[in-house]
C-alpha cells in the first residue's frame, strides 16, 4: 500500500501544466473521468506551484458551479453516511433513498466541495501564497458564497472566510484591499460582515473570561501570550469594521445592490416552480429601502457596541475616540447606548478624556445625556500639555462651545477664565492667543464677571474709604497685602477656587509678551465688552490650530507701515562706544603677518 501511495505521489510531482489542463478538460467532458477530481484537489495546496493551483482551481470551479443547485446541504449529506438504525430499516422510503446511487454520488460530491472550500481557505491565508493568487482564491470563494445557497447569500462560508482572515498570520491589509475594492460595496456583504464581527467579539469575550479564571501557576507565560493574541484579534476586527461605509438613512438604489443577486444567470437556468411559491419568494426577497436601512442600522449598532465592550489597546482606543463622533454615533439606532463607554473614557483623564469630549458633547446636546460633574472634569483637563496635544483644535472648540450658555453660574465662568489666564503664562505663544480669545468670549457672554478685568483687593478698597476717618496708627499696613491673589489654582471644586475675588492680572502681563502677535492681540480686551451690540465673538477655530509655524507665517506676510532703519550720522568704527563702558578699552593687538 505504501508503494502505491508513493507511486501516486511521484506521479503528482511529474505532472506538467499541459497534462493538468487535460485532466480538467476530461473531468468537465464526462462523468467517467470523475477519478480526476481527487487528483485535481491534491494540487490545491500552498506547496504547489501557483500556476498549478490556478489551473486546478479553474477546472474544479467550472466543474462544481453547474452542480451547486443539485448538491445536498452538508447536514443532509452527512446523514446519508451515518449508520442506519432499526427505524431507518423499517422505513422503506428512506431505505430506497439511501441506496440510490445518484444520492450517494451527490453526497460524495458535496463532501469534495467542502474539501475544496477548506483547501482554498488554506491557500488564502498561507504565507507562501502570492497576492495575485489570493485575489483569485478569494474571488472563487465569494462565487460560492453567491451561488451555493440557491441564489441566497451563503453566510456560513463567508463567516469562515472572515474567520480565516482574522486568525491568519498574514498582514490583514492584503485581504482588506481586495474586500474593500470589490465586495464591500454590496449591501449583503456589509450586512453579514457586521453579523460575523459580532460573533467574533462574543468569542473573544468568552476566551477572555476563561483566561481570567485560570490558576496563578498558569499566569506566567500563557497570560502574556493570550493577551497578545487578544490584542491582535481586536486590532484586526477594528481594521475590518472601520473601512465599511456606515448605513445611510436614505440610500440610493445603487447602495442596495446585493452580491447574491448580482448574477441572474443561475436563477434563469433553473426551471420555473409553482407560481404562488415563486411570487412568495420574490415578495420575501424584495424589501423596501426603509426596512433595509433599519436592519443595516441594527446590525451596525450591535457590531460596534459589542466591539467597544472589548478591552481595547491604547492605540486602537485613541483611534476609535478620534473618529467615533463622525463615523459611529450618527448611524447608531440608539446613540445613548454609548454613554457607558464614553463616560468611562472621560473619567480616565489625560489625552483619552480630551478625545472622548467630542462624542460626549454630542450625546449631551443632542441625545439628552446627563453627566454629573461634567464641568469639574472639563476644568481638570485644563493643563499646559493640552495646548500642544494632537487633538487640541477640536478640544478648544468644544471648550468654547461648552462655555457658551449664558445660564452658567458666575463662579463657574470666573473659574474657567481665571484658570485659562493662569495657563497663558506657561503655554506657547499660540496657546496664549487662543486663551485670550476664549477669555474674550467669556467676558462678553457673562457680564457678571467683567469686574475680573480690573479688581482691587478688599483691603485696598477699605483703606481708600477709611483713610480720612481713621488715625494713622490704626490704618492697616497694605504692603503686606500687595500681590495677593485669592484664586486657588490647585482647587478642583469650582465653588471654592476664589476666582470671583481675583482679577485677570495675567492678561495684563501678556501686554509685555516676547511674541509681538500676543502683545498686540491682548489689546482687544481693552474694548468695552458690556456693549454687546458693538462687539462680536471671536472664532476659536481661527486660533485653535496655531503653532510657531503659523505665527511665523502670519508675521512674514504682515504688511508693516513703518520699518525701523539703522541710520547713523557717522559710520561707527567700533561695536561699542567709549561712553558705554567707562574705564574699559577694547583694543585688539595687531600681530605681524596677520590681517
Amino acid at each position: 500500500m505504501a508503494s502505491i501511495l508513493s507511486k501516486n505521489q511521484k506521479k503528482k510531482q511529474d505532472y506538467t501544466l499541459k497534462e493538468l489542463k487535460s485532466l480538467g478538460s476530461d473531468l468537465l467532458s464526462s462523468r467517467a473521468h470523475i477519478k480526476n477530481l481527487p487528483l485535481l484537489l491534491s494540487f490545491i495546496s500552498p506547496e504547489s506551484p501557483p500556476q498549478f493551483v490556478v489551473e486546478s482551481l479553474l477546472s474544479l470551479q467550472s466543474f462544481f458551479t453547474p452542480l451547486l443547485s443539485q448538491l445536498p446541504s452538508t447536514s443532509s449529506s452527512s446523514s446519508t453516511k451515518r449508520p442506519r438504525s432499526e427505524e431507518d430499516d423499517d422505513d422503506t422510503s428512506n431505505k430506497k433513498t439511501d441506496e440510490d446511487p445518484e444520492v450517494i454520488f451527490k453526497a460524495w460530491l458535496r463532501s469534495k466541495l467542502d474539501e475544496f472550500v477548506k483547501l482554498l481557505l488554506d491557500v488564502l491565508v498561507s504565507q507562501q501564497s502570492e497576492d495575485t493568487l489570493r485575489d483569485i482564491v478569494l474571488g472563487t470563494l465569494m462565487e460560492f458564497v453567491k451561488l451555493l445557497n440557491a441564489g441566497r447569500f451563503h453566510s456560513s462560508i463567508f463567516h469562515r472566510i472572515l474567520n480565516a482572515i482574522i486568525h491568519s498570520a498574514v498582514d490583514i491589509d492584503v485581504f482588506l484591499d481586495i474586500l474593500t475594492s470589490k465586495y464591500v460595496k454590496y449591501i449583503d456583504v456589509r450586512y453579514f460582515t457586521y453579523i460575523s464581527m459580532e460573533k467574533f467579539v462574543k468569542t473573544l469575550e468568552a476566551s477572555a473570561v476563561v483566561s481570567a479564571d485560570r490558576t496563578v501557576i498558569e499566569h506566567s507565560e500563557t497570560e502574556n501570550e493570550s493577551k497578545d493574541s487578544l490584542e491582535l484579534s481586536i486590532r484586526k476586527i477594528y481594521q475590518v469594521l472601520s473601512p465599511i461605509p456606515p448605513p445611510q438613512k436614505q440610500a440610493e438604489k445603487s447602495d442596495h445592490e446585493m452580491w447574491s443577486g448580482s448574477d441572474e444567470s443561475s436563477s434563469s437556468s433553473e426551471k420555473p416552480k409553482d407560481k404562488k411559491k415563486k411570487n412568495k419568494d420574490q415578495d420575501s426577497s424584495l424589501l423596501s429601502p426603509t426596512t433595509i436601512a433599519k436592519r443595516m442600522k441594527l446590525k451596525f449598532t450591535k457590531a460596534w457596541i459589542s466591539f467597544l465592550r472589548l478591552p481595547l489597546p491604547l492605540d486602537v482606543y485613541k483611534e476609535v475616540l478620534a473618529s467615533i463622533h463622525q463615523t459611529v454615533i450618527p448611524h447608531l439606532s440608539n446613540p445613548a447606548m454609548l454613554c457607558d463607554f464614553l463616560t468611562k473614557s472621560y473619567d480616565i483623564g489625560g489625552v483619552v478624556s480630551v478625545m472622548a469630549l467630542s462624542s460626549l458633547f454630542i450625546l449631551m446636546t443632542e441625545h439628552g445625556l446627563e453627566y454629573p460633574n461634567f464641568y469639574e472634569k472639563l476644568y481638570a483637563l485644563l493643563v499646559p500639555s493640552v495646548f500642544v496635544a494632537k487633538h487640541r483644535a477640536r478640544f478648544l472648540q468644544l471648550l468654547d462651545a461648552c462655555l457658551r450658555s449664558s445660564l452658567l453660574p458666575a463662579y463657574l465662568a470666573a473659574s474657567f477664565a481665571k484658570k485659562l489666564s493662569r495657563l497663558s503664562l506657561s503655554v506657547p505663544p499660540s496657546g496664549s492667543l487662543v486663551i485670550t480669545a476664549l477669555i474674550y468670549n467669556l467676558l462678553r457672554r457673562h457680564p457678571t464677571i467683567n469686574h475680573l478685568v480690573h479688581q482691587e483687593t478688599v483691603e485696598t478698597a477699605n483703606e481708600a474709604n477709611s483713610e480720612a476717618d481713621e488715625p494713622n496708627e490704626c490704618r492697616p499696613k497694605t504692603n503686606k497685602n500687595l500681590g495677593i491673589d485669592y484664586f486657588n489654582n490647585q482647587e478642583s471644586d469650582l465653588k471654592k477656587t476664589g476666582a470671583m475675588r481675583s482679577s485677570l492680572w495675567e492678561i495684563d502681563t501678556l501686554r509685555h509678551h516676547y511674541c509681538p502677535p500676543v502683545s498686540r492681540f491682548v489689546s482687544s480686551l481693552e474694548t468695552d465688552l458690556t456693549i454687546r451690540a458693538k462687539t462680536t465673538e471671536m472664532k476659536i477655530e481661527d486660533f485653535s490650530s496655531g503653532s510657531y509655524a503659523t505665527i511665523f507665517g502670519d508675521e512674514i506676510r504682515r504688511r508693516v507701515k513703518q520699518v525701523p532703519l539703522a541710520f547713523y550720522k557717522a559710520v561707527p568704527t567700533s561695536l561699542f562706544e567709549d561712553s558705554d563702558f567707562p574705564g574699559w578699552t577694547f583694543n585688539i593687538p595687531q600681530e605681524e603677518g596677520k590681517c
